[in-house]
């Protein structure tokens, strides 16, 4: 077996290193929101794909978070006490540790925080796009050459 087949899938690894009630109140929270905006006029819908066009996940704060403290730490290792060049090591370490198994230690401050990943803020994203009826233009496998409908499926989601 190889040790690539050990590692959670890219798309899924922070949710399944994050505790379950934490899971489920994000989905809840995507529920609701869905919720709302199902009925909701067309520019409030805009307005809020537009926010989730804005909206940073947990690896874009993560890959933010990292850089910051290596920087303090060698700041302070130069200014200060050579033993602060351990942070940088650690943070480094850490951020593999996140690569590849969706873990590390500013993982659960960030989800507790409400920070969603990328997978999830899709997720809202289409569900709202076919509520709105981004989808309904897509034409069915017998009416429509796949060239066709390719075409109008990723219209539908660039939309």
């Amino acid at each position: 077996m190889h040790i690539l087949d050990q590692l959670p899938p890219t798309s899924r690894r922070v949710e399944l290193q994050t505790r379950p009630a934490l899971n489920e109140a994000i989905l809840e929270q995507t529920d609701q929101t869905l919720m709302r905006l199902q009925a909701a006029p067309a520019r409030e819908i805009e307005a809020h794909l537009q926010r989730l066009d804005r909206e940073w996940d947990v690896e874009r704060a993560l890959q933010t978070n990292a850089p910051v403290l290596c920087l303090v730490g060698l700041a302070l290792g130069a200014a200060v006490d050579r033993r602060f060049l351990l942070l940088p090591a650690a943070v480094f370490a850490f951020f593999g540790q996140h690569a590849l198994q969706g873990w590390c230690p500013p993982i659960p401050v960030f989800r507790r925080m409400g920070l969603r990943t990328l997978r999830e803020i899709e997720r809202e994203r289409y569900a709202i796009k076919a509520l709105r009826g981004d989808f309904d233009g897509v034409p069915a496998t017998a009416s429509a050459t796949p060239a066709e409908r390719v075409r109008a499926a990723l219209a539908a989601v660039d939309a």
